[in-house]
């Protein structure tokens, strides 16, 4: 499998370690990434709300170079998933308008063009299930996470609005997490949080009702008994482990619980160890996790 990558701004900014834990993941997984290094962010749904123009122009020339690619395109980031498959669908309702964006990318001598045979655009969630399939995946573990208590966050982005974003086609696609984590072993934990929004998008404006969100979402997750939760989120992940400390203070409760990249808890049971995804670079400590992870190949 080979695909154009756009790893996103955060993934390469503040949580490097989830672009490197995708990058051996990828590796092991003999995914072949692409990485479209002249991308630029999609804008994040901010850009947008000020000149949504500029959002759709600098997401259709991610578009363009991908296709230059000639392969499909796959992202990291739900925000970037949400973001970019807005843009796209304004960009493909209306030729005019489209014909009108590609004119700010002829410079460049590219051009996003509509339907293009092989292109599209998945998060890596959607591409580990749909494309690479789980039996693969399953037969590819070497560490089963055996006995690991997983809850999935989810966000906004990959599950909402859902007519936008693929569902009519793939009706299951906010169950995916809980399919990956039993793929890798884990045991599945259920809570009230895991598809609500994390409060990132209104940090900026409620720095109150975002830390209260999310510290609503960490405690749900320990009530229920999980040892950690997984995001393909980066920008949930940001919310849910950096502003995990001042969430705490919100909602007035010790909290620290484990928040993982989902490319780390795929890398887990793929064998690498806790250093090599990254994972000391959390805020929420991940010693409870590497704690219950058995060594490779003692499953055997």
């Amino acid at each position: 499998m080979k695909l154009a990558y756009w790893p996103g701004c955060v993934s390469r900014g503040f949580t490097p370690e989830l672009h490197g834990s995708m990058a051996l993941v990828a590796d092991e997984l003999d995914i072949e990434l692409v990485t479209l290094d002249r991308a630029s962010c999609t804008g994040a749904g901010v850009i947008a709300e000020h000149n949504q123009e500029l959002a759709d122009t600098l997401n259709a020339r991610t578009f363009a170079l991908a296709q230059e690619t000639g392969l499909a395109m796959m992202n990291i980031c739900s925000t970037c998933q949400g973001a970019q498959s807005e843009c796209q669908q304004r960009l493909d309702a209306d030729s005019k308008y489209r014909a009108h964006i590609n004119e700010a990318l002829a410079d460049e001598g590219i051009s996003y063009e509509k339907g293009k045979a092989g292109f599209e655009n998945k998060n890596f969630l959607w591409v580990l299930v749909e494309d690479y399939g789980l039996d693969r995946l399953r037969s590819l573990v070497k560490r089963p996470l055996t006995g690991l208590k997983v809850g999935p966050f989810y966000g906004c982005y990959v599950i909402r609005p859902r007519h936008r974003i693929g569902y009519e086609e793939h009706p299951e696609r906010d169950l995916y997490l809980e399919y990956v984590i039993e793929a890798l072993g884990g045991e599945v934990v259920e809570y009230d949080g895991a598809r609500k929004c994390c409060g990132f998008p209104v940090i900026t404006m409620n720095r109150d009702t975002s830390l209260r969100q999310a510290g609503t979402h960490i405690g749900d997750g320990l009530d229920s008994g999980a040892d950690c939760l997984v995001t393909p989120c980066p920008l949930c992940h940001l919310n849910l482990d950096m502003q995990q400390p001042e969430a705490a203070k919100v909602v007035n409760r010790e909290l620290g619980l484990a928040v993982l990249h989902l490319p780390q808890l795929v890398g887990l049971a793929l064998g690498f160890e806790p250093k090599q995804l990254g994972m000391g670079k959390h805020i929420a400590s991940t010693k409870w996790v590497e704690s219950r992870l058995e060594p490779v190949g003692a499953a055997a």
